[in-house]
């Protein structure tokens, strides 16, 4: 195997013999021959597009099957033969209607008539030789960069799948996702070609974010900033981590009246802001951070666990007895809920001890998206020109177990005190739970949600930025990313298609881009790897 898709890869540089996210190899090879397959199937459906041929049903299987392959997702084997033979499948059912429209449907080789072996070991080898190495070109660059819109196509299929569940799709975002696909398998387009094809890549995930957006906001209202109890009380428990509030809505309808809490953990914290969600009265609180203390926070749970998406590596045999999974997310031996009913949730809580009594640390607040600051802008615009508010900091992106990140704590402890701080992604558990106080009455930490609010942390800058009639690089704004894995690339994609420059990227690079390609990020976003707080403190306010 040969993986390097998250930032923790063994060495900096791949995973050879088991990921670190607990990926065997067998798994890694099953994810590079679904990837095969998906590009295959999107060469029928770029073709079927220029007939004017678009098939809903292969949209949207594309997009759920590429998320499968995100870090931590999914590491059932037999979920992965099923969905290469569904895109073996839709691929010759699709190419059948774009014939009919006389499109093109004959390929010597490669992907679009690639046919899978019958048994898993065979299935096995064969994704052995479609690995990432495999794919056509021998410029390091392009393949740097072929690798860039593989994960960031990754990421958008996350948000479109997670946007889809809760009624919201575009065409145009299917359509990329199809075009890099199959382009993937091309060796007709240069480096400057692949630089455009990553930004159009950051042009489909913004949109997808704001696709998510309208669904969260469309169906359990606009966030309001919202106290959170860090801790538990006395009763029968339920944590949900992940990022599904389809999930979680669902489960809290079916717990009503049943004597169980719910709890949330990771980036469902911010959940606790949508004001059909928090009016549930047993949505109680927070238990656990993030990556560098899940395991014990699981472990150390005395009710049931749903996880909803990727959040946690392969599952320690210490909480996996308590653990369940539905939505995009699996490994072997855990049971799955593919279909909202937690029946098996609850009564695996209503089994266990649950909380001997309440014990609650603190309380944070959350709900600070686009319009709960915008709400306030007017006192915001006011502190910035009477010159209270001398400079707001974006610190947000992914957490992680690897030394070094430290920074982004120890970044956000030493901003001025006539600094805001806005936040989200599951990178704030290093910094969520301190007291920043607050500028005229503004906190000065800023929780926008999940990582997907990146939209909204987005809008926040434009309406700034047109307040203050200044190009959004102009103002005294300055983003500190951390980055785990493919989400947090298809956000940094972003960021770039809209222009924002001076980003602050760490803890390390990318093992995937190269010397040259980081270069022409470098000339032309001037982004740049984070150094020290001291340092990067330094050189930002002068």
């Amino acid at each position: 195997m040969f993986c390097y898709q998250c930032e923790q890869t063994a060495k900096g540089t791949g995973c050879t013999l088991q990921g670190v996210c607990g990926k065997l190899p067998d798994i890694a090879a099953l994810q590079d021959l679904l990837l095969y397959s998906l590009m295959g199937l999107s060469q029928v459906a770029v073709e079927g597009r220029k007939v004017g041929v678009s098939d809903n049903d292969v949209n949207v299987f594309t997009v759920k099957a590429a998320f499968s392959t995100l870090t931590n997702v999914d590491f059932d084997p037999d979920r992965f033969v099923d969905l290469i033979q569904q895109s073996i499948s839709l691929r010759e059912k699709f190419k059948t209607q774009v014939k009919a429209a006389d499109g093109n449907t004959e390929w010597p080789d490669g992907p679009a008539v690639f046919q899978p072996e019958t048994t898993l070991d065979e299935l096995v080898k064969q994704g052995e030789q479609v690995g990432i190495k495999s794919y056509p070109g021998d410029n390091p660059d392009i393949l740097s960069l072929k690798h860039t819109v593989l994960y960031g196509i990754k990421g958008v299929s996350a948000y479109t799948d997670h946007a889809l569940i809760l009624g919201q799709e575009d065409e145009s975002v299917y359509a990329y996702v199809h075009e890099g696909l199959a382009a993937i398998q091309s060796d007709s387009l240069g480096v400057e070609d692949w630089v455009q094809m990553a930004l159009r890549c950051g042009e489909a995930a913004y949109k997808a974010m704001e696709l998510l957006d309208a669904g969260n906001t469309g169906n359990f209202g606009h966030p309001v900033p919202t106290k959170v109890p860090l801790g538990y009380k006395k009763g029968k428990a339920i944590l949900v981590s992940g990022h599904d509030m389809r999930d979680l809505e669902a489960l809290l309808k079916q717990t009503e009246g049943k004597g169980i809490n719910i709890y949330s953990h990771g980036e469902m914290l911010s959940t606790h802001g949508y004001p059909k969600l928090k009016a549930y009265p047993h949505f109680y609180g927070q238990f656990g951070t993030a990556w560098q203390k899940q395991t014990k926070e699981f472990v150390d749970f005395p009710g049931a666990i749903l996880m909803t998406t990727n959040c946690i590596q392969r599952p320690k045999k210490e909480y996996a007895e308590n653990l369940f999974t539905s939505g995009m997310v699996g490994w072997p031996g855990i049971p799955h809920i593919p279909d909202l009913n937690f029946q098996p949730v609850i009564d695996r809580a209503l089994e266990l001890p649950g909380f001997e009594e309440d014990h609650v640390t603190q309380e944070v607040t959350v709900g600070f998206a686009r319009n709960a600051v915008l709400g306030v802008a007017d006192k915001v615009i006011e502190a910035v020109k009477s010159g209270d508010i001398k400079h707001f900091f974006l610190v947000a992106g992914c957490d992680g177990a690897k030394p070094g990140r430290n920074y982004y704590s120890d970044f956000v402890e030493k901003v001025p005190r006539d600094c805001i701080v806005l936040t989200l992604a599951c990178g704030k558990y290093r910094f969520f739970d301190k007291d920043l106080g607050d500028i005229g009455g503004i906190p000065r930490l800023l929780d926008a949600g999940q990582c997907n609010d990146a939209y909204s942390a987005v809008q926040i800058a434009l309406a700034l930025s047109n307040a203050f009639d200044l190009g959004i690089n102009e103002l005294p704004l300055s983003m500190i990313i951390s980055w785990y894995e493919q989400k947090a690339v298809c956000v940094l994609l972003a960021l770039l298609h809209l222009g924002i420059k001076d980003i602050r990227l760490g803890p390390s690079l990318p093992a995937f881009i190269t010397p040259n390609v980081l270069q022409t990020l470098v000339d032309n976003f001037d982004i740049k790897p984070i150094s020290s707080p001291d340092e990067d403190l330094k050189t930002i306010l002068g």
